[in-house]
């Protein structure tokens, strides 16, 4: 089998890196060939190791590191960890899917820190209080009840679970859909800390204020608390930057040719395209493509909150979506087949960070979706 396949060749936007985002796991596995790259790869400090700089484990997120390396928006405190917990307890007793502590929390974070404040003076934003700024002239309760992190929370969920399509929708969306806010793009960065927040809490902490379900590691299909969702169910057979394949910066997904493929969790296309070449001249995509060829074949692009970024190769006809078009999580994209440089169907499927869609921008899918509560391959408990 040939390991090495032309790299999507992208312009990379100048963007920072994260660097305390930057995680990798070599997996050695059966090689099937697929798209990777023949380009030499800039290794990344954190990039193909065997350590889990956060130790998150599957639907557990590690929120409080005793050495402060975890990115994190502030420093939780007991208050905000309670508030927090209030509202996953109260999510949970109106049986909101876990999807919806997470917007809970996110809108939370912004309109108040998870901090039940009380007028502000001078600094109020006309009559707005508690946990999610709520205003009594706007009908959310009175003074009294909109400190009560319980009424505050119920009142949210309630008017969550009135829109149409809210768990697929993503998260800012979402939100502003319950608060209508002034900055309507506000809330999706504080998605990431949420997450964590949640699947902290809902591991143990909570159980504390309420009858907690935990937040588990998602069936194929499902929608993890986070808002993703495998792409396909199959068994992870060529890993991310192996010893015997430096230059894979995805992983192989193992699945008969016209496997439903989904987007992994909501966001814009970005590119999709067929990018098979063979001797220099192109050579379609609409037929199997075999070692000889270059590229991706038909593969599609997304970007996701955070500016994360999703790929996906090798599909057997051009894919279900158009460039600049919105998907959400778990919507089909396209099918599994075996078009560019492939010796046999699979999904190759890629994570990039930054909004770079380079192998500078590549890491570990099967830790990302880990973390995610989204993991990969046959058995993803």
């Amino acid at each position: 089998m040939n390991d090495d396949v032309d790299e999507v060749v992208v312009e990379k936007p100048k963007v920072r890196r994260r660097a305390g985002l930057l995680i990798g796991l070599a997996v050695t596995l059966t090689l099937l060939c697929c798209a990777g790259g023949t380009a030499s790869v800039l290794m990344i400090g954190g990039l193909g190791g065997d350590a889990d700089p956060y130790g998150l484990g599957c639907g557990q997120g590690a929120l409080v590191d005793p050495n402060g390396d975890v990115p994190r928006t502030g420093n939780m405190t007991d208050e905000q960890m309670h508030n927090a917990a209030i509202i996953i307890s109260v999510g949970q007793r109106l049986k909101v899917p876990p999807r919806g502590w997470v917007i809970a929390i996110a809108t939370a974070l912004q309109e108040s820190n998870l901090k039940n404040l009380d007028h502000l003076g001078e600094n109020n934003d006309h009559d707005s209080l508690g946990l999610f700024q709520q205003r009594p002239s706007q009908g959310w309760g009175s003074r009294e009840e909109i400190l009560d992190p319980v009424h505050a929370a119920t009142k949210f969920y309630e008017k969550l679970l009135t829109i149409d399509g809210w768990q697929k929708m993503a998260l800012t969306d979402a939100a502003q859909a319950v608060q209508i806010s002034a900055y309507p793009d506000a809330y999706a960065k504080h998605e990431p800390l949420a997450t964590r927040i949640v699947n902290l809490l809902a591991d143990g902490a909570a159980r504390a204020v309420g009858d907690l379900a935990d937040v588990r590691c998602v069936a194929i299909g499902e929608i993890a608390a986070s808002g993703w969702t495998a792409p396909v169910k199959g068994s992870v057979v060529s890993g991310f930057r192996t010893s015997e394949r430096p230059s894979h910066h995805g992983v192989d997904i193992a699945v008969n040719k016209g496997t439903a493929i989904r987007a992994a969790a909501s966001g814009v296309v970005i590119r999709m395209r067929c990018d098979a070449t063979r001797d220099g001249r192109f050579y379609g995509c609409d037929h199997d493509g075999s070692p000889s060829v270059r590229g991706c074949g038909w593969y599609v692009d997304i970007l996701h909150a955070n500016q994360v970024i999703t790929r996906y190769c090798h599909m057997v006809e051009r894919p279900r979506v158009n460039q600049g078009g919105r998907v959400n999580a778990g919507d089909v994209i396209g099918r599994s087949g075996s078009s560019g440089n492939s010796s046999g169907p699979h999904l190759h499927f890629e994570v990039h960070l930054d909004g770079d869609r380079t192998s500078d921008g590549a890491i570990n899918p099967v830790m990302f979706m880990r973390d995610q509560g989204a993991p990969l391959g046959e058995d993803n408990r």
